[in-house]
């Protein structure tokens, strides 16, 4: 469906957690037209394969022939990117196999910007798909199965391959964060929220032995809203990811129910030294010096009974008394206004939620909060070291669909 929600950002303000202070900056449009005719176009190949060379250059209309400077959001670590022509090139070794999500390039010509749609790039060693052995005492594995291709919020997923061969291991490449996989039958299983709306790309299960390897076709999974979306739960926060052994550390996240129903909070993976409130999310304790060490894939979920939400999983690292402090950080609460249209017009009837993108370069917004709600109009990124952070948005609806991404704003956390 060739179609972009269009909404604007509310002001934007940072509260700088050292000062007490609030800064104001303007709102810029998410998806608008290039009041000069700038635009950009082009499909950039999705695949890349190991020792062999990649490259992809947009297409852009300048009727105004101004100067132009192309920026990039998550490039690979194998890439090259040239900020005078928008191309994008490289080799990737054998180190690079995975996949690259949320790429997206931008074109400026210093009044007006343009954006590609977000785009992936997976490298594989191999096209995959086929099954590789060297014979022996041990028979060749072999696979197959058709997996779902959808997913609705708040029901159950599951697949399993058929496969035959003696000893067989098995492993995925791109499993949706939502599921769980077996290594000893394959099976992919799992129940989204209302967080995991969207597709995971490039999903391949492969079964191994001794003699060789099989692979399923890659998949995909789209994660649609349920039918009653106005039943989830909403959840954000910035967990503190770092607390020195002997200090408390404490976590509480924010949670509404858009029907006002009474709200229950679970935890996976809490760690030892810790307790949790089921009634409130509230996440907190003090390390010992004996539990210092990382402790990783928290989750913390909200659930009204029916639907249920969660936070990104995060990890907490314990620190050594003495240990030398993390810097000082400040955060930044942003506020956005709901796209009520699509680019072409039409009423959006669809809306799920937006993204926002942010890092300390303009040309590289490497991480990401995720809003999966229609109706919530701020959220606060926490956690921010001093600095110039930068800040851009996207909206998607319940079917996938996204907007461009907004022109990118800074805000400086002294």
């Amino acid at each position: 469906m060739d179609r972009a929600s269009i909404f604007s950002w509310a002001p934007l303000r940072a509260a700088l957690v050292r000062t007490c202070a609030v800064i104001v900056m303007g709102g810029v449009a998410l998806a608008h037209a290039a009041s000069d005719g700038l635009a950009i176009s082009g499909s950039p190949s999705e695949s890349a394969t190991v020792g062999k060379a990649y490259s992809f250059t947009p297409t852009v209309t300048n009727p105004a022939k101004k100067t132009l400077a192309f920026t990039i959001v998550n490039k690979p670590s194998w890439a090259a990117f040239s900020a005078t022509t928008g191309s994008l090139t490289g080799t990737p070794a054998a180190a690079n196999v995975g996949t690259q999500s949320d790429m997206l390039i931008r074109v400026s010509d210093g009044v007006d910007d343009a954006s590609l749609a977000e785009f992936h790039i997976t490298t594989s060693a191999s096209s995959g798909g086929t099954g590789t052995g060297s014979g022996g005492g041990s028979s060749a594995p072999t696979i197959s199965g058709s997996p779902a291709t959808s997913a609705t919020v708040g029901k159950g997923y599951s697949f399993t391959p058929s496969a035959s061969g003696s000893g067989l291991t098995f492993s995925i490449v791109n499993k949706p964060s939502w599921s769980a996989f077996s290594a000893t039958t394959g099976s992919l299983t799992g129940t989204p929220a209302a967080a995991n709306v969207g597709t995971q790309s490039d999903i391949l299960i492969r079964a191994t032995n001794s003699t060789g390897s099989a692979s399923l076709p890659e998949f995909h999974i789209t994660v649609s809203g349920s039918t009653s979306t106005a039943d989830v739960p909403v959840i954000s926060g910035s967990p503190g990811t770092t607390v020195v052994a002997g200090s408390a550390y404490q976590f509480q996240p924010t949670a509404k129910d858009p029907d006002g129903k009474t709200l229950s909070f679970s935890v996976q993976n809490k760690p030892s030294w810790a307790t949790f409130s089921i009634a409130s999310g509230l996440l907190n304790g003090t390390p010992t010096t004996a539990q210092e060490g990382s402790y990783s894939n928290i989750v913390i979920s909200a659930s009204n009974g029916t639907s249920s939400a969660a936070l990104p999983a995060f990890s907490v690292k314990v620190n050594a008394p003495g240990s030398t402090p993390p810097p000082a950080t400040g955060s930044a609460t942003i506020d956005w206004v709901p796209p009520t249209k699509n680019t072409n017009g039409t009423a959006l009837n669809d809306l799920a939620g937006v993204k926002i993108y942010y890092g300390t370069s303009a040309a590289n917004l490497s991480k990401v909060v995720q809003v999966a709600s229609a109706t919530q109009t701020t959220t606060t990124i926490s956690n921010l070291a001093a600095g110039t952070w930068y800040f851009g948005g996207v909206s998607y609806t319940t079917t996938g669909v996204q907007s461009t991404m907004s022109t990118v704003v800074s805000l400086n956390i002294p």
